[in-house]
């Protein structure tokens, strides 16, 4: 497998949003996950026998600071900014929020889970977007504690 296709691949993870991709051409393999964190690109090697693993990202525009509170997915699942396509999101940057409010929805088996906030603060950062899959652990806001 070529570099061209390999960047080709790449280019598909990257526009379609699919969280992993892997393919094996005979002898060939190349598996390119997506995360949160920019990772490193391995070159593939010209060896027919070689294993390539690329992970790529999408950090936010504004990452969080030690100082911030991430919210993190509880579950595995779809996510939702809000109630129902065309309603407002359940909070925008800069929103004051209190514990127990809904931020998002995660659409998990079918089920709709609303994911309510820990903390009281500001939110200062979505870092997702809504329709995308989400993994457990990974980070959905920033908020800045009152």
């Amino acid at each position: 497998m070529s570099n061209d296709e390999i960047k080709e691949l790449i280019q598909l993870v990257i526009e379609s949003g699919i969280a992993e991709l892997e393919i094996e051409r005979g002898e060939d393999r190349v598996r390119i996950r997506r995360t949160l964190e920019p990772k490193q690109e391995i070159a593939a090697s010209a060896d027919s026998k070689a294993t390539t693993v690329v992970e790529t990202g999408q950090p936010s525009a504004t990452a969080p600071n030690a100082s911030e509170h991430v919210v993190k997915s509880p579950i595995v699942g779809t996510y939702y900014e809000s109630p129902k396509p065309g309603d407002p999101p359940f909070v925008k940057v800069g929103d004051a929020v209190e514990p127990g409010q809904v931020m998002c929805i995660i659409e998990s088996m079918k089920l709709m889970n609303e994911i309510e906030c820990e903390i009281a603060g500001t939110v200062v950062a979505k870092l997702m977007e809504t329709g995308r899959p989400v993994e457990y652990g990974e980070a959905l806001f920033a908020i800045r504690p009152h």
